[in-house]
């Protein structure tokens, strides 16, 4: 049976509980007012299972859609070749009968917004530049392209969305979009650009904050960048991928 947006937004903040509830208890531990992390707080940037409900709930979409669960690969078999590197492991991948449907990428962002939002952006424009020109140049035929999604969930603090007053230009002027920006900002103007620029078929940014894990209180900066969006994109590839393959 299908999922009605009133249980897939019932999941997403079960999802966005779950962040918040994990990463406490894998023992985070930052200051408040300036945002850096204090000793013994690594274990919650390197321990994983973050995000381990959205990858729950968009397989639950997908299921429902009638594809199998298993043509689903999620913290094991999601590595795939690279055309600019060997491989590269995805956050959840959906392969059937040799065909390559989708991949998907779950990212989150808490602190250190200054010292980290470059290297964001960068992984992920990355990533898709290496598995598109890896299908260009025949990785994985006989597939067609394969649809590939980026979600952030971004930590909604005054940090992040207060404007940033000063942008280093010793040589060149950045874009004027940049200018006052926070970084909830750009890292909005970069998922548009990611869709916009096709580097991606879909992306989505929430923005939660720290104390969510009870309520799961999430927002949608742009509702180009929504999750309903986001699963509506996808769940068209599902179905139709299901319906032609015989995925059921």
């Amino acid at each position: 049976m299908k999922l009605d947006n009133e249980a897939i937004e019932q999941k997403l903040r079960e999802a966005i509980r779950t962040f918040w509830a994990t990463r406490d208890s894998q023992g985070e531990n930052r200051d408040q007012d300036t945002g850096k992390k204090n000793a013994g707080s690594r274990s919650k940037v390197t321990g994983g299972k973050q995000m381990d409900g959205f990858i729950q709930l968009l397989s639950d979409v997908m299921t429902a859609e009638g594809l199998n669960e298993r043509y689903l690969h999620a913290n094991r078999a999601t590595t795939l070749p690279g055309y600019f590197r060997a491989t590269k492991n995805w956050d959840l991948v959906i392969a059937v009968n040799g065909t390559l449907v989708a991949s998907i990428e779950l990212k989150s962002h808490v602190g250190s917004f200054g010292n980290n939002v470059n290297n964001r952006i960068e992984e992920a424009l990355g990533n898709a530049t290496d598995l598109n020109a890896a299908y260009e140049k025949g990785a994985f035929r006989p597939s067609d392209r394969p649809w590939l999604g980026y979600l952030m969930l971004l930590e909604h603090t005054e940090r992040s969305s207060r404007p940033i007053d000063r942008i280093a230009e010793p040589h060149f002027p950045a874009f004027p979009e940049f200018r006052g920006a926070s970084y909830m900002k750009r890292y909005e103007l970069f998922c548009l650009r990611l869709i916009r620029e096709r580097h991606y078929d879909s992306a989505c940014l929430l923005c939660s904050p720290t104390d969510a894990a009870k309520s799961g209180e999430y927002i949608e900066p742009d509702p180009e960048l929504s999750f309903v969006k986001f699963l509506t994109s996808l769940r068209g590839r599902i179905s139709a991928v299901a319906k032609q393959t015989g995925a059921q």
